[in-house]
């Protein structure tokens, strides 16, 4: 576990703790958690990765 990290929420993010953070721990990725449980697991993105995953966002891929 990397530690010392700055975390983030969404500037769209609620006053309630239903979002997630975002850590950017180098120039090549970042990682991302759960605020509700911040002790518990992490997901690590490339920034590519990640790039495409939040165009998908914007696109709708993910709306069923």
């Amino acid at each position: 576990m990397i530690r010392n990290l700055r975390w983030r929420k969404s500037r769209r993010s609620d006053a309630g703790d239903n979002c997630v953070e975002v850590a950017i721990p180098s120039q090549s990725g970042l990682i991302v958690r759960d605020s509700k449980d911040p002790g518990g697991g992490t997901l690590s993105f490339s920034n590519n990765s990640w790039k495409k995953f939040l165009d998908g966002i914007r696109c709708g891929t993910f709306i069923q």
